[in-house]
Parts: C-alpha cells; sequence; structure tokens
C-alpha cells in the first residue's frame, strides 16, 4: 500500500491521506515506513500473543469505528488479504464509507488454502466498490462472480511498484545483513521463506525436512532462512534445521535485506504470495510451497511452479532447478505477468 500512499500524497490539493495501521508485525512495520518515508497517522497498535483470529477482527472492529467517525472519509482503501483489511472494510462499510480493494480477485479456489486469506478476499470483495485487479485474470474471476465490470480495474500489482521504488532508492548499495546472513549470502544460496498457517504441522516439517536432504546433499548450496517468529514455525525449523552448517536461519528482515538477498540468490523457495511476484522482477525463479495458489499467472508465464509440501515433492522440484540448467533459465528469463511498476499511478487515476 505503500506505493499508493505516496501516490495520494503527490496531490495534496486533491487528496488528504490518513495512513492506519494495526502494527501486526510491529518491528516489521515500523522499518517500512521510515523506508518509505511514511508516517502513520492512527497506530492502533492492536496486536497481541497468542490472538485469535476473531480476537485480531474484533480488535480491529472497534479500534477503527472512532477513527473513521472521526476522520469522517470519503473513501477507505485496503490491500490484500489479512483479517486486517477484511475487518477495515467491514468496519467502513458499517459507516457507509466506499472501499477499494487493492489486489482484488485474487483466488485459490480452496476456502481452506490459504487460510483464512481466501475467505477474507472474498468477503472484501463483496463489500467494495472499487476493485483494483492486478491482472486481467483477477480481472475475469470477478466479472464471473457477478461484480459489475464498470468497478474492476486492472492496474497490476503495487508490491511490483514498491520494488522498483526500493531498487532505484537502493542502486548498488547492499544493505547491512546480520552476520550469519552474509556469511551464506557470500556462495550460492537459496533464498526461503516459510509461514502460512494452512502448512502448520506436517507440511511444514516435511518441507523443512526436503530442505535439510538437499542441505546435507548439496553441501557446497546455502539456503537462507529469514524465520517468521510464530512458534508454529520457529519451533520446528529450529529443530529441524537449526544444525545444519550451510544453512543459516535468521530473524524477520526488513524490506531492503530482502530485496537484497532476492537480488543474489538462485531461487526462491517461499509460500508467500507477495514473493511469487517480486522474485520475476528479479529473475529469480520461484518454487511455491504450497499445492494451490491464487497467482496462477506465474505457473501460466513460467516464473513459478508448484513444488507442494510433501518432502519428496520440494526436493525434487529443488534439485529439478539446481540440476537443469534449461529449466532454470526458461524460468528466470519470462517476463513477469504482474505488472509493470505503474499501479498505483493507475488507482489514483481511477479514483479522481
Amino acid at each position: 500500500m505503500a506505493p499508493v500512499a505516496l501516490a495520494l500524497a503527490r496531490r495534496p490539493a486533491r487528496y488528504a491521506v490518513r495512513l492506519v495501521v494495526t502494527a501486526q508485525h510491529r518491528g516489521l512495520l515500523d522499518q517500512a515506513l521510515r523506508f518509505f518515508g511514511l508516517r502513520a497517522h492512527h497506530d492502533l497498535d492492536l496486536m497481541r500473543p497468542g490472538q485469535s483470529l476473531t480476537d485480531v477482527t474484533t480488535r480491529v472492529l472497534t479500534g477503527l469505528e472512532p477513527v473513521f467517525r472521526r476522520e469522517s472519509p470519503d473513501a477507505v482503501l485496503v490491500h490484500g488479504d489479512t483479517t486486517t483489511t477484511l475487518a477495515a472494510a467491514l468496519a467502513a462499510h458499517y459507516q457507509q464509507i466506499p472501499v477499494g480493494h487493492v489486489e482484488a480477485g485474487l483466488r485459490s479456489g480452496d476456502p481452506l488454502n490459504p487460510f483464512p486469506e481466501e475467505t477474507n478476499r472474498r468477503l472484501t470483495d463483496a463489500l467494495a466498490r472499487w476493485h483494483f485487479a492486478p491482472t486481467p485474470l483477477a480481472r475475469r474471476q470477478l466479472l464471473r462472480e457477478g461484480v459489475d465490470g464498470r468497478r474492476v480495474f486492472v492496474t497490476g500489482n503495487t508490491g511490483i511498484d514498491a520494488l522498483r521504488w526500493a531498487l532505484r532508492r537502493l542502486g548498488a548499495t547492499a544493505p547491512k545483513l546480520p552476520p550469519v546472513v552474509a556469511r551464506r549470502a557470500e556462495g550460492p544460496f537459496v533464498l526461503v521463506t516459510a509461514h502460512r498457517r494452512e502448512n502448520f504441522g506436517d507440511p511444514l516439517e516435511q518441507i523443512f525436512l526436503a530442505i535439510r536432504d538437499v542441505a546435507r546433499a548439496r553441501p557446497a548450496l546455502g539456503f537462507v532462512y529469514p524465520v517468521h517468529p510464530n512458534p508454529n514455525v520457529a519451533e520446528p525449523a529450529r529443530r529441524i534445521l537449526g544444525r545444519e552448517p550451510n544453512i543459516a536461519l535468521a530473524a524477520p528482515l526488513d524490506y531492503a535485506p530482502m530485496i537484497h538477498l532476492m537480488r543474489r540468490c538462485l531461487f526462491v523457495l517461499t509460500d508467500s504470495g507477495g514473493l511469487q511476484e517480486e522474485a520475476p522482477s528479479l529473475g529469480k525463479p520461484v518454487l511455491v510451497l504450497r499445492t494451490v495458489t491464487e497467482r496462477p499467472e506465474g505457473i501460466k508465464a513460467g516464473t513459478a511452479r508448484l513444488a507442494g509440501v510433501d518432502r519428496a515433492g520440494v526436493r525434487r522440484s529443488v534439485y529439478d532447478l539446481l540440476d537443469d540448467r534449461r529449466l532454470y533459465q526458461r524460468m528466470a528469463r519470462t517476463v513477469n505477468p504482474y505488472g509493470d511498476g505503474r499501479a498505483s499511478h493507475r488507482i489514483v487515476e481511477v479514483l479522481g
């Protein structure tokens, strides 16, 4: 959402922008605001350890109600598919404030994968007046669901805007990395992220076992894994991967170091939606640690492949990319289907 906020702020005579945050990930939020030069006008600071999805939804609804009453906005823009996204759209709807959904129309077709994101985005789209679809496929999905085509706008994905903005700012500068990551990133390495709720339990363990198998078979190959602090992720990651000399486990990294690592890595092994979009812009193949994805454009274009969540399948997918040079080059050279870096401009033009 940062590029949209910046684009709106460049038109102060037309827009008064008020940025509201819930601080789902406090450290990552604060550094991102600094990096993009943004300031939160309302920081609800709602997140607490161990709270349920119901807790989050309730706290966002009750936290936003007085903010919306005080600010009385002409529109509320929400992004993506988090529980905050849905609750903010609902809070605005309750006060009859029009909602614009940035990244509308993404669908996996399985309400439990990803969970709860698939349900969150469907319900958010049901509440939205403006649907800012990142791709033509997302637009077609919304039309199939009965959304008025006059309210659907193909913009590209704002994540690509953010990436290009960051690349211009960083230039050739290498941001500071934790020592354990910096050492591992000196040689060839694979960048790993895995944290999705639907992968908790056996799927994550299978993924980690596959990574360990490859790490032991290819000791010259490194793995860099910024580990989500959720105990459902951190505990099995440390237990299965923590003693492998060529695997660097680190705390979650800021945006700039993650971009640097994406630029440097061989390829990305991830269950993240955002990295499925960003890595192809940097010419990096993506292995998706899921059985389905709401971003099939990358699969169709050839920038990404579904690796699944079972040990043998993940291991086989990694070996394919490591050992088949033609496959690697084909995936690395494919044009990114997710945008040209002008999504925010198109969103602002729609809003008028």
